[in-house]
């Protein structure tokens, strides 16, 4: 046999097992693993774990499971996604993180845009500029008139390098054009608990974690970020940050499903559908809502809306990103 003919048939050969391991894809003694690249307990862990239920009722009650593979900004749980096998059973559950790192990193051992599959988004969180209980301002316009008082002074926390606070801090600095100190922790948890103590000044992270500091009265909310304002009963007097004229100041935390570059077309579509099912759910929903997320039912559902709006995400944060000038290697 030619080496011609062994290629065509090697290639057929393939191609005729892709297609049977579609046909039978989820084999039941195999579990599918979200990889999520963030510790337990964080939003997006609990909207990874709650599409994993409804994502499971709607293939027949097949196992889903988490693996938390934190680490270096989210980039080591996406690595390991992007190196796996392309079958379907190994998939990643992110959040913005996937249009941000490849700025973050400027050597990032893997490329968003070619190696990786992408099969839809789920739901956003939207996100609340926050300050410590003793800060003098207690409104947006009072705020906005105690930092240019007090530049150079001014820290502001984040749960590090990478993170949704960090973006949107860096993103409210590079809009009033104001420079203040961030200040990064390991974590939502230690940063929350060092401004509620006063030892930083302000903060801006997701409504899922700052709703139940501002009902407990140990944080004082200033704005959100949304285009409209939110609903719960705890911001209900808070801005939207384009109420306070920051023009066209707009973040919300998405999150996003994820396979290996090469799964075949047929499982991909299965993997899909299950979302689109999961995202209709009314039990998901009424999870999301309950902590302040929004699901996600339009045409970034669809793997190519998906992946134009995390391009587009990464052309918007791109900017952001070096103009703060802190880089994750």
């Amino acid at each position: 046999m030619t080496s011609k003919f062994l290629s065509v048939a090697l290639a057929c050969a393939a191609m005729v097992s892709a297609n049977v391991m579609a046909q039978d894809y989820p084999v039941a003694n195999k579990v599918i693993t979200f990889v999520l690249p963030y510790a337990a307990g964080g939003p997006t862990d609990k909207a990874a774990r709650d599409l994993a239920q409804s994502m499971s009722k709607f293939m027949g009650g097949h196992s889903i499971v988490i693996d938390n593979s934190a680490g270096a900004s989210g980039s080591i749980g996406a690595n390991k996604v992007a190196k796996a096998p392309a079958d379907g059973y190994t998939l990643l559950f992110t959040h913005i993180a996937q249009a941000t790192l490849p700025t973050f990193f400027r050597n990032l051992p893997y490329n968003v845009e070619r190696d990786f599959e992408y099969l839809g988004m789920v739901s956003e969180n939207p996100m609340n500029l926050i300050g410590r209980p003793s800060l003098p301002a207690n409104n947006m316009t009072e705020l906005m008139g105690w930092i240019q008082a007090n530049k150079g002074k001014i820290n502001i926390a984040n749960a590090g390098p990478g993170s949704a606070s960090h973006l949107c801090g860096m993103l409210f600095q590079s809009t009033i054009k104001v420079d203040m100190t961030s200040v990064p922790y390991k974590g939502t948890a230690p940063a929350m608990t060092d401004l509620i103590g006063g030892q930083v000044d302000l903060m801006c992270d997701q409504t899922t974690t700052t709703i139940p500091q501002i009902e407990g009265k140990k944080v004082k909310s200033y704005a959100v970020t949304t285009p409209t304002r939110l609903t719960a009963a705890a911001l209900k007097d808070s801005p939207t940050m384009q109420e306070a004229g920051l023009k066209d100041f707009s973040v919300t935390i998405w999150q996003g499903l994820y396979a290996p570059k090469g799964t075949p077309a047929p499982v991909l579509k299965k993997l899909n559908d299950a979302l689109k099912a999961a995202v209709k759910d009314q039990d998901f929903i009424r999870k999301q809502e309950g902590g302040g997320a929004t699901v996600i039912t339009d045409a970034r559902n669809d793997p190519a809306g998906h992946k134009n709006f995390v391009i587009s995400e990464v052309a918007k944060w791109a900017p952001v990103i070096r103009a703060g000038g802190i880089y994750a290697d």
